[in-house]
């Protein structure tokens, strides 16, 4: 197979994408939701094949015919019915290579050990200032009053000063993010990560030793051939190739996956049972290596880092001004909410939704059905409402409705068909996976009238039960 150039997408910690009650997720998907879609693959998917089984794992690489009929990979799970996953029909060589070790102090460990005593400077700084005046007799006031008004202009250029160092701090700091090349502030380079990287990764570990799937079980082969295909079929974009993606399925219900900036791959089984097919499994394992690729925890700690030491300015003013204490106690509530609702959650969003268009970048080039990344979201949609689940706004979340990123998916749908047309990827057979949910959607709906409601018990399990309509 021709080797795709690396694409240039102009524009646009562990990261747990799904919200909601994961055990509802699990007794809906374990009826049939996650088999919903058996569509046709394509003649020239590929089946993956392991050479070693070491924790430092390489492939080899044969090439099979276009065509021959391999048997497909079940996934199965202790007490659940397991789920086929169509075979991918190529053997892939791949050899992961790490960046030079580098002995970087862990900067972000240490301004996450410094921030609470910042703040805790900057109340008393302010608490201070505030009993300062309150014990300056009226006339000592008024002559600091009177300073004050004819010093002003000095004053004034004063504040501008700090202003123009924090812009200039800003622009400073200013770098491209990778493959998309939008512009965004980085004070932590991605060296300062990796001791960090290593104490989280050593935590989730201790925390789930006694869940760890062994390599041999069918769905952590799954998964590891799923990652290295993705790997290998993008290894021409350099952070990609630097990085070396180690696996571990963790025995766990959550619907959930992240990736360490490190490479550190984690993935729950309950990720495994909802999705419908490996298509499904490509595009949010791709998405989650767009994470690490893009560096986005190293960019979200050096915003959060830049504003807070913001808004310790502001903190201190609020305990200087405010006359009580309990008066400055809610000022700082309400000036903590606004920072997090003005800018970090929507600014969580736009990573979250930039993860997905290069995840489905890298789906694409890894000749994935990348249609069937938008089922995804419509199907966890309707799980959610078939529980009874109530609606969160998506303003009060750090991730993208389901509904709006499947909306925002279908919009990037036609450019990564594009993308996987330009790297020799065999043509999508079969029906499109789109249409098959909204025509198993609309029969579901035509036959659960005037019977049991969708999320009764009685409703046939044999039945597909799908995603709401996407319009």
């Amino acid at each position: 197979r021709n080797r795709c150039q690396s694409l240039d997408l102009s524009g646009n910690t562990r990261n747990c994408f799904l919200t909601g009650n994961t055990d509802s997720h699990r007794n809906l998907i374990g009826k049939g939701l996650r088999c919903l879609l058996h569509v046709p693959h394509t003649s020239g998917q590929e089946v993956y094949r392991n050479a070693n089984h070491g924790s430092r794992r390489f492939f080899s690489q044969s090439s099979q015919a276009l065509g021959e009929k391999i048997p497909s990979l079940m996934i199965s799970s202790v007490g659940q019915p397991p789920c086929h996953f169509a075979a991918w029909n190529i053997q892939i060589n791949r050899s992961f290579h790490t960046s030079p070790s580098l002995q970087a102090a862990p900067v972000p460990l240490f301004w996450i050990i410094v921030k609470p005593a910042q703040k805790l400077f900057a109340i008393i700084l302010g608490r201070s200032i505030r009993n300062w005046w309150k014990s300056l007799p009226p006339n000592k006031r008024e002559l600091f009053k009177e300073s004050a008004r004819k010093n002003k202009w000095k004053i004034l250029l004063g504040v501008s000063s700090l202003g123009v160092v924090f812009i200039m701090f800003y622009f400073t700091h200013l770098e491209e993010t990778p493959i998309t090349g939008r512009a965004r502030l980085l004070v932590f380079g991605k060296e300062h990560f990796r001791e960090l990287s290593q104490m989280e990764y050593d935590m989730w570990m201790e925390q789930f030793k006694n869940q760890m799937l062994p390599e041999t079980d069918a769905r952590y082969q799954v998964v590891e051939r799923v990652v290295g295909h993705l790997s290998e079929s993008n290894k021409d974009i350099p952070q990609v190739s630097a990085l070396k993606w180690v696996i571990h399925v963790v025995d766990e219900p959550g619907v959930n996956a992240f990736v360490l900036p490190n490479g550190q791959v984690f993935v729950f089984t309950g990720l495994l049972e909802a999705v419908s097919d490996i298509h499904q499994l490509s595009f949010i394992l791709g998405h989650e290596i767009a994470h690490a690729v893009l560096e986005h925890a190293a960019e979200k700690a050096s915003l959060v880092h830049f504003l807070d030491f913001l808004s310790l300015i502001f903190l201190t003013m609020i305990w200087a001004i405010c006359p009580r204490d309990s008066l400055a106690v809610v000022g700082q509530w309400i000036q903590s909410k606004l920072q997090e609702f003005v800018f970090d959650r929507p600014y969580s969003r736009t990573l979250e939704a930039e993860a997905d268009k290069v995840g489905l970048q890298f789906a694409a080039k890894a000749c994935v059905d990348v249609r069937a990344s938008s089922v995804f979201w419509q199907q966890m949609e309707l799980a959610e409402a078939m529980q009874g689940q109530p609606k969160v706004p998506e303003w009060l979340s750090t991730h993208p409705s389901h509904e709006n990123r499947a909306e925002h998916l279908e919009r990037l749908i036609p450019e990564a068909l594009k993308i996987r047309e330009s790297c020799n990827c065999p043509s999508l057979s079969g029906p499109d996976p789109r249409l098959i949910f909204r025509l198993n959607m609309q029969h579901l709906l035509e036959s659960s009238k005037g019977r049991a409601p969708p999320n009764s018990t009685k409703q046939d399990p044999s039945k597909p039960k799908l995603d709401l309509p996407h319009t």
